[in-house]
């Protein structure tokens, strides 16, 4: 099968200024750039001055932790936006390796007991992946919470020593499996007490093996800088590659926001460390992260036990922040499918419940803490204010979803890419070749994933034919996976092992 993109602009990844020609496929290769003749070639898509780039790389993806890699493997609200690859496995939660075949990791945001889970180590996990049908690459980290509730189930603690050298033992084995690094998830319940020594030690591993740490910060709001510098120190100390997910801006926290940035910019000018942003103004979340942060302790058990009893309920109740009740969103709500769409200003008028804050309580109560929230919370002017800046990558910080399903899907989920591409072609505030470059090339390198993230001869066709914001073709491995804007039923996605070709 050989494939022709004829007369495009190719802005090859590298950073490279956009040269004009020709882009040939053969079987799952890029065979040939340059001025090419169709003579011979199955299939000719004339690109008519459109752009021609790698796939881009979703460093931030959550279709592990909705689980919809398995109901999902057309994953189309990510390859319509050019997405041709996905890193898993963030936020501290991955679905491999499991010591006891549980997800209870990912219970903050979907039912796990809806996949049969018929693996432990993450090399049986990814065999039970490449025999299903995906549209787009995989691959994954290792989630440090995954490991640790395994270890110690759900009390809070700290690991001892042997537990620590289990953990590595099973850190090291995920590397020889195929894993691209380590997240944690410091800003949830079950890991916001985890001492910095334990992250030393498994960051030291991260290091051995040259893969990423990604870290899920350990406080978003007026603890940001501290968690911030704390990653830095952790940078400094060990010399891993890190990664900030969803480095989002909060508003009233915007002086913090920038305080991180500041040194976080500094240190990528000597260090891999990088932040990834969406362009947006809200945060899906877990309803229970509303709570304030001292009822966000132990379960979802004792969490439910705090808002039921009468005296802790009262205290949460004064605890909590004057909400615009009007802008939080019931996005999911497993079990209360009827809620979906509405927001708890609808939900308190329902009820008649005066307050907002009551009302969320009550909320939380009826869906059981099993509910994601829409809250529109982000200033994303300061997101693209810095784009340009070297120490910033693109994620979605989302799932693909199918469409037949009561959800309510954010911006980010459908548009985070296309709206990037559209502020560079208007040149607003970065170059396109400095964004493609972000998208593509650097995020590859910096993971140690072969063969991808450049238009060049020898790499695997995952290609983007784009223009005007709007995304035209997709190729994933050297098949046609969108096709005039519209999704081609194929199924052409790799299951990637770290520095496999």
């Amino acid at each position: 099968m050989t494939l022709l993109f004829k007369n495009v602009q190719v802005v090859d990844g590298s950073g490279s200024k956009i040269k004009t020609g020709d882009v040939l496929v053969k079987n799952k290769r890029i065979s040939a750039i340059g001025s090419l003749n169709k003579s011979g070639i199955d299939r000719v898509i004339e690109g008519r001055g459109a752009y021609c780039a790698p796939g881009f790389i979703n460093v931030n993806s959550d279709s592990d932790h909705y689980l919809t890699l398995f109901d999902n493997p057309e994953q189309q609200d990510l390859v319509l936006q050019g997405v041709t690859t996905i890193i898993g496995g963030l936020c501290g939660a991955s679905l491999a390796p499991l010591l006891y075949g549980s997800l209870e990791s990912i219970r903050k945001w979907v039912n796990p007991d809806s996949v049969n889970v018929d693996w432990h180590t993450l090399e049986e996990f990814l065999k039970v992946l490449e025999r299903r049908p995906l549209s787009l690459n995989f691959g994954t980290l290792v989630g440090h919470s995954t490991i640790r509730r395994a270890l110690i189930g759900e009390t809070l603690r700290d690991l001892t020593e042997n537990e620590i050298k289990v953990f590595m033992s099973l850190l090291e084995r995920a590397f020889h499996e195929g894993a691209f690094g380590l997240s944690v998830g410091l800003g949830y319940a079950h890991a916001r007490q985890t001492p910095y020594s334990e992250l030393r030690e498994l960051a030291r591993i991260v290091k051995k093996y040259n893969g990423i740490y990604a870290t899920h910060l350990r406080n978003e709001e007026e603890g940001l800088f501290a968690s911030m510098h704390e990653t830095m120190n952790l940078v400094s100390e060990t010399g891993v590659k890190a990664l900030i997910s969803h480095f989002r801006p909060l508003v009233g926290f915007e002086d913090e926001w920038q305080k991180s940035f500041d040194i976080l910019d500094e240190s990528s000018k000597t260090n891999m460390v990088r932040a990834d942003v969406y362009p947006f103004e809200q945060s899906l979340v877990p309803i229970y992260t509303l709570l304030p942060r001292w009822a966000q302790n132990g379960g979802l058990q004792l969490m439910l036990n705090h808002i039921r009893i009468g005296a802790i309920k009262e205290r949460i109740i004064k605890a909590l922040p004057e909400l615009n009740a009007a802008e939080i969103i019931i996005a999911t709500a497993p079990g209360n499918e009827y809620l979906v769409h509405k927001t708890l200003k609808d939900f308190c008028k329902t009820r008649a419940i005066k307050s907002h804050e009551e009302g969320l309580v009550e909320l939380m109560n009826v869906v059981n803490l099993k509910a994601l929230v829409l809250v529109k919370n982000i200033n994303s002017t300061l997101v693209l204010k810095n784009i340009a800046k070297k120490s910033l990558w693109i994620g979605s910080n989302s799932a693909s979803f199918k469409h037949d399903i009561e959800v309510v899907k954010p911006d980010r989920a459908l548009r985070t890419f296309p709206f990037f591409l559209k502020y560079a072609e208007e040149k607003k505030g970065i170059a396109l070749e400095a964004l493609i470059k972000k998208m593509t090339s650097e995020p590859a390198k910096a993971f140690g994933i072969e063969g991808r993230g450049l238009i060049k001869e020898g790499m695997y066709a995952d290609i983007v034919l784009f223009g005007g914001g709007v995304v035209r073709y997709v190729v994933v491995n050297g098949e046609v996976v969108v096709e005039d804007g519209n999704y081609a039923s194929k199924f052409s996605g790799m299951i990637l092992r770290k520095n496999t070709p």
